[in-house]
């Protein structure tokens, strides 16, 4: 089909790198004469009908360094199962019909939607219903499934490493457990490949439950050497053996979202640590630090590349798929793929035990380096 109007939806926290898929899609339309348009907030922005034009030579330039998004995103729109007050009361409505009847009278020709697992869910459903949609894999836990890499994730995983290397000279000179608390749900890809690239000496992730006394032999080994200090990374999802989550707080974002708040894993490794091996041991939550700021040089080329192939694919009239990093080279899989056995429309945005979420096996290279070099992985 001939491709004459097209928008951009970026939903999900934020990531470094939004705006570098945003500024490839946009200059790749106009090359072909396509005009592009942003969708506002996310999928709220598809309901309300709220969406600007886009253009490489105004408001879409010197765009690339920015962190953020510069159409902006939303967290809690499941536009299936959507908070409504009426009458004082609240309620939750399927919207879905009303998005589609937008982006139809709107005249999209495909809409890109730039986001994680429950993004790509809702894109598959919207589908189903008979939009053309192309999904382009954004999350700094790089738990999509279907990609080798999510925009984001390299960003954020530089944050980590650099944070490392500071608490590397506290540690050090104080003879303390510095443990750092990072990001990661349900995949600890981050925790695993920062500990690498930043020298610690444990990493905990969600796909391993850990074993404090195993970490702490680990640590004491290490002092009777002399080493005096160590550095502990802690995914926010790692799950003490015959333990569970550690759930900061619950939110109230709405039916078919993730509304778990997790947090504070970090305190609780650091407390225990402490106690049994006999040294100080201090807490650092990286938290939002790792979303913000400039993409690194290789998000910014792999944003950059997601959003090219994406509006190549649309012209090509290749609807129903995300964008994909496979084997070093960039393909397409079908959404049907991605949300795995999560086939219920509208019954959930993702994060669920039937998602398809792509985690860190055991065969996987990280974890045999890490086992290799000495890092401890709690078990």
């Amino acid at each position: 089909m001939q491709m004459k109007k097209v928008a951009i939806l970026a939903n999900g926290g934020d990531v470094s790198g939004f705006n570098a898929v945003i500024r490839g899609i946009v200059k790749t339309a106009e090359t072909n004469n396509v005009k592009c348009y942003g969708i506002i907030e996310g999928y709220k922005g598809l309901l309300e009908n709220n969406y600007i034009e886009l253009d490489s030579y105004t408001n879409a330039s010197g765009i690339l360094y920015k962190g953020g998004s510069i159409i902006g995103s939303s967290t809690n729109a499941n536009v299936f199962n959507y908070k409504v007050e009426e009458d004082g009361k609240i309620f939750y409505k399927d919207l879905s019909d009303i998005c589609v009847k937008n982006a139809k009278e709107d005249g999209f020709d495909c809409i890109f939607t730039l986001g994680g697992d429950g993004t790509q869910k809702s894109a598959r459903d919207l589908c189903l219903k008979g939009l053309n949609i192309i999904g382009v894999p954004k999350t700094i836990d790089n738990d999509v499934a279907c990609t080798d890499i999510t925009f984001g994730y390299n960003t954020a995983v530089s944050v980590a490493m650099e944070a490392l290397d500071r608490l590397h000279s506290t540690g050090e000179t104080h003879h303390r457990i510095m443990v750092l608390e990072v990001m990661g749900r349900y995949a600890g890809w981050i925790a695993l490949e920062s500990a690498i690239a930043g020298g610690g000496d444990v990493a905990l992730i969600p796909e391993i439950p850990f074993d404090l006394e195993k970490v702490a032999a680990k640590l004491k080994t290490r002092i009777a050497r002399g080493k005096k200090f160590s550095l502990v990374v802690v995914a926010e999802g790692a799950i003490p053996k015959n333990g569970e989550l550690t759930v900061k707080n619950t939110r109230d974002n709405g039916q078919g979202v993730d509304n778990t708040k997790l947090g504070g894993i970090g305190e609780i490794v650091a407390n225990q640590l402490s106690e049994l091996t006999g040294l100080e041991a201090r807490n650092t939550t990286l938290g939002y630090m790792q979303r913000g700021g400039s993409p690194t040089a290789y998000d910014r080329v792999l944003s950059t590349k997601y959003g090219s192939k994406a509006m190549e694919l649309a012209m090509e009239g290749k609807f129903g798929v995300l964008t994909v990093l496979k084997n070093g080279k960039l393909d397409s899989v079908p959404l049907e793929d991605v949300v795995g056995e999560n086939k219920e429309i509208g019954a959930v945005s993702g994060n669920t035990k039937e998602s398809n979420l792509r985690r860190v096996t055991m065969d996987d290279d990280l974890v045999k380096t890490a086992r290799n070099i000495g890092i401890s992985l709690g078990d």
